[in-house]
This record gives C-alpha cells, structure tokens and sequence, in this order.
C-alpha cells in the first residue's frame, strides 16, 4: 500500500480527498495536516510514502514543506502531488524544482486524482521491477518517465458513464502484458462484462485502444482489446 498524507487547511476539503483516495487500489490515508507545522511533523512520525499537499496554508505555503523536506537530512523524503487552486506559473515552476512528481488546480473530480494516483503507481510499481538491475537501458528510462504521468483519456459525454471507470480500464490495459478480453477486464476492475465492453468500445472509438480478433477452431472470433501505442 502506498502510504498517503493529505494536507490541506479546509478540513472538509481534506476529507473529500482522503475519500478520493480511498477509492483508489493501492493507496490508503495514514494522515490528515492543516499547516505547514502540522505537515512536517507528519512526515515526521507517519513517514507516508506520497503526500498530497495544497499550498495556501495559514502558517506558510506547501512550498515552504517542500523547500524544508528537500533540506531534512533525516530519512527518506516522501513524495509530494501538489493539490492547489494557485495556477500561478512561478509557483508551478518552483513545485517543478523542488521535485513535486504532479500539480494539480482545484476544483478537480474523484477521476482526474484517481488518475494521477495510478500513474504514481505505475512509476513506483516499474522503480521496483528495475530496482534489482544495476543498470538500465533507454528503453526503461523512458518507460519511466512516461509512468510518471498519468494517460491521456478522453473526458466521457455520455450521460450514464463514469470518468473514473474509464481511466481504469485504460490503466489495466496499459499495466497488462497482453491483450484481454472484456471478460478478463471487468474480473481485473470489478466491473460487469457488460460495462466493461461498453467502456472498452468507446476507447477503441476513441483510438485509444486496438480491437484484436482470436479465431479458435469454431464459433466466433474472440475479441480482445490492447492498449494502442
């Protein structure tokens, strides 16, 4: 599990994304802060692994968090997705330097963190597979940096379709190691078969996922759906 502080000085807003949060595989709350003091203490004794951090707070600035975690020679720091509705460049800038992995401007939906949460969790999953090698070679680099960010999905028009439903099954099938059918989809994201077709249909509308036809030996082709490239 990856271990998640939620810092953020509106205590009904930290709540939303903590359930944010919850909702998505892999991650769990082990926090919640409304400063600056109250966040690095945080990190202190919690020692989450990914803090989601605003910066409008009323002692300082988020970016006063990261400017001290990046000089704390104690530990491992944590890393840190900026939650904000500052849109400022300077301080997009100043994230970027201090080595925030994501910004993201307020107000955003349940989809848009859950996205960015499973791209975090695609670049810690791919840092641990290569952990064991000495080197690396370009190709695992840029897989790498191409993790870090979360894909590109089309927002969804039609009424009755969820934004974090579809994100996920783009996720799966970019994590998968080869092509699935809409059955092995819905049992990977809890979905139905039905839901999981409906969604995988319009991603491959939307050319962002390749229809594959399997023929056995009677009956009808299987379809199978991998992630376009």
């Amino acid at each position: 599990m990856i271990r998640t502080l939620v810092v953020d000085d509106d205590f009904r807003v930290s709540h939303i994304h903590c359930d944010y949060v919850s909702r998505v595989e892999g991650f769990e709350v082990v926090g919640e802060a409304a400063t600056v003091a109250d966040a690095l203490e945080a990190v202190r004794t919690l020692r989450p692994d990914l803090v989601l951090l605003d910066i409008f707070l009323p002692d300082g600035s988020g970016l006063d968090v990261l400017r001290q975690l990046s000089g704390d020679e104690g530990g491992d720091r944590p890393d840190a997705i900026m939650i904000t509705a500052d849109r400022d460049i300077t301080s997009v800038r100043v994230a970027m330097k201090l080595g925030a992995v994501g910004y993201l401007v307020k107000p955003f939906g349940s989809g848009d963190l859950a996205k960015r949460l499973m791209a975090y969790r695609e670049l810690q999953h791919r840092m641990d597979v290569l952990g064991s090698t000495p080197e690396t070679d370009q190709a695992d680099v840029d897989a790498l940096f191409s993790a870090a960010h979360p894909p590109t999905v089309p927002r969804v028009p039609a009424k009755g379709h969820s934004a974090p439903t579809l994100a996920l099954l783009h996720q799966i099938l970019r994590t998968a190691h080869s092509a699935l059918s809409a059955a092995e989809a819905a049992e990977l994201t809890g979905v139905s078969r039905a839901t999981a077709q409906r969604y995988l249909s319009y991603l491959v509308k939307e050319g962002l996922v390749r229809l594959e036809l399997r023929y056995g030996a009677t009956g009808r082709p299987e379809h199978r759906y991998r992630i376009a490239h």
